[in-house]
């Protein structure tokens, strides 16, 4: 879809192909069926009803779900968020390097930016699970985990690593180093992945920005029209007919913040990047906006996502960077993770 702007009018958005049919299909309906045993929901009320109605199960919580086949307690997951909390907030400390190059294919750039920041003191066994490619199959995510697991030389307690790594050192064993080093990923991946993913988002569908606009603006627009966590799954549960007779015993619920993040009932101009709205708007309260979960139950890694995106959107606006004019056509694939794919930045001549 066309995007508005003297730069942006001539890039085109290309969402896959079950994505659009989503956004031609139900932008606008509150409830409908996807399938046989699944419905899908984007008006904000039921969406509201059904994300309070009970907490997520652990087969729900996308980042803490079991691993390995043992069960991830929500103590043992505050407390790794906290450690790549605190490793996020050290990176942000960091002074800002003088030389660093952003420019080329993004959000890969970004993600190997992040990665080095924050991470780079680890050890290889343990970077190696940012890389993007591990994103092809969780085969071969799980397979680079356990010949890491399998090497000499495990981590000592008390090296000079990220408080992330450091909570690998315990592990006394085989089976314990593999679920450590899943954990790390698990925790560690989403944040690198993410924040480069809304930058290039961000910069696709708004480039060049006004200089007065707030880099929070332009993210708030950025996951409203690209939503990281375009959907999210509640399995069947008997709560969920209760609040709505056209949800079966037996159905699956899709939320989808894709379809209310552009419903012309909730929003002005919907498919336009206007991150002026957020001067009036709050994105805490404003119906059918989901970026960051339910306020019944946030995402824990917002409160790192935010922080870095902004990071890295000072030193790009710094720089001068925009969109490559010679591209004029960005995919948006269907994958866990929303966001448009190769996006070429390059410095304003």
């Amino acid at each position: 879809m066309p995007l508005s702007g003297t730069d942006r009018s001539a890039r085109t958005t290309v969402f896959a192909p079950r994505l659009d049919a989503l956004l031609r299909d139900h932008r606008g309906e509150d409830v409908f069926r996807l399938d046989a045993d699944t419905v899908g929901v984007a008006g904000p009320g039921l969406t509201d009803r059904i994300l309070a109605a009970r907490p997520a199960t652990e087969h729900e919580r996308p980042t803490f779900k079991p691993l390995h086949g043992r069960s991830i307690h929500r103590t043992e997951a505050s407390h790794v968020m906290r450690a790549i909390g605190r490793d996020v907030r050290t990176a942000l400390r960091k002074p800002v390097p003088g030389n660093v190059d952003l420019g080329g294919e993004w959000p890969h750039v970004g993600h190997v930016h992040l990665r080095d920041l924050i991470l780079g003191a680890d050890p290889y066994r343990l970077r190696v699970l940012m890389d993007r490619t591990l994103e092809l199959t969780p085969k071969l995510t799980w397979t680079v985990i356990a010949v890491g697991a399998a090497l000499p030389g495990a981590l000592r307690p008390g090296a000079p690593v990220t408080e992330i790594a450091g909570l690998t050192a315990d592990a006394a064993n085989y089976s314990d180093r593999r679920y450590a080093m899943g954990l790390y990923r698990r925790a560690a991946a989403p944040v690198c992945f993410t924040v480069s993913t809304l930058v290039a988002s961000a910069y696709w569908l708004g480039a060049p920005f006004d200089e007065d606009t707030p880099n929070d603006h332009i993210l708030y627009e950025a996951v409203r029209l690209l939503p990281p966590s375009w959907n999210i799954l509640r399995n069947a549960s008997p709560e969920y007919p209760a609040l709505d007779a056209r949800i079966g015993a037996g159905d699956d619920v899709l939320l989808l913040p894709l379809l209310s993040h552009r419903d012309p009932a909730l929003w002005d101009d919907p498919d336009e990047f206007r991150p002026e709205r957020w001067a009036t708007l709050d994105p805490d309260d404003h119906p059918g906006y989901l970026p960051f979960g339910h306020a019944s139950e946030r995402c824990w890694g917002r409160h790192m996502v935010m922080p870095l995106a902004g990071m890295l959107l000072d030193l790009l606006r710094a720089e001068g960077m925009t969109v490559d004019p010679g591209q004029t056509t960005a995919k948006v694939p269907l994958a866990g993770l929303l966001g448009v794919d190769k996006v070429r930045l390059v410095r304003r001549p």
